[in-house]
């Protein structure tokens, strides 16, 4: 395809994404920067840009051949990606199978303790109001999505939690939750954007529960850079992505 990259158009705490000389596309690069707590904590996790441009996008393909659109089209490099230019919905979309991190702290739930169901949750994604839970009134009163938008983003986080929890218990890794995007293509249909990393995935090893996600660094554990490259090795094992 042949798109040249044109200027900045957003930074975010992971990602830089840049316009295109086609409107209908972005170039997403991937950056080795590490925040947690809202900001709050600062750090580099090296390597971590082109482990998770690599993931994300053998994910994506996992999940376009079991029926979830998503905005991926092409990688470009070890840190840049090809998407589709979307409008992203300003949600996080949160999927949890197992209790961790703020799930076991606000409902008094010990961490690793298996849900009977998986649980969806939203975020209203706002740095200033340190992200707060929102639910489907509060999201249609502001205007933050529609009804319609709400039963589509429901529908592909639950399919991308089956395709993803079947596939990584295959590699012997338990999907403890993660956090997803969505998008509005300019015909207004929903598709899934953001990445699938272990950024925004909380991942243990099946037999040992030992952390292979980005919790290593928001608890100071060590061996960040070990868990993200363990992680990347396994999933590149498979012949399937």
């Amino acid at each position: 395809m042949d798109i040249t990259k044109l200027e900045q158009r957003y930074e975010g705490k992971a990602k830089k994404v840049f316009a295109t000389s086609d409107p209908s596309y972005y170039i997403v690069e991937y950056k080795d920067d590490a925040t947690a707590f809202n900001g709050l904590k600062h750090g580099t996790i090296t390597g971590k840009g082109v482990i998770n441009n690599k993931m994300s996008n053998m994910m994506f393909r996992l999940l376009e051949k079991n029926g979830v659109k998503t905005h991926f089209v092409e990688q470009l490099s070890d840190r840049e990606t090809l998407v589709k230019a979307v409008e992203i919905v300003p949600l996080e979309i949160i999927i949890r199978n197992t209790a961790a991190g703020s799930f076991s702290k606000r409902y008094g739930v010990e961490e690793g303790t298996a849900l009977k169901c998986p649980t969806l949750e939203f975020s209203l994604k706002n740095d200033a109001l340190n992200d707060p839970l929102i639910n489907d009134s509060h999201i249609i009163a502001l205007g933050v999505a529609t009804e319609d938008e709400l039963k589509a983003i429901r529908e592909m986080a639950y399919k991308v939690n089956d395709v993803l929890k079947e596939f990584f218990a295959g590699i012997g890794v338990k999907l403890v939750d993660f956090k997803i995007e969505a998008g509005r293509l300019p015909d207004g249909s929903i598709i899934l954007a953001d990445e699938i990393s272990p950024d925004t995935c909380r991942f243990w090893d099946a037999k040992t529960n030992e952390k292979l996600d980005k919790d290593r660094f928001r608890r100071d554990m060590g061996g960040v850079e070990e868990a993200y490259e363990e992680i990347f090795r396994r999933i590149t094992e498979q012949k399937n992505v």
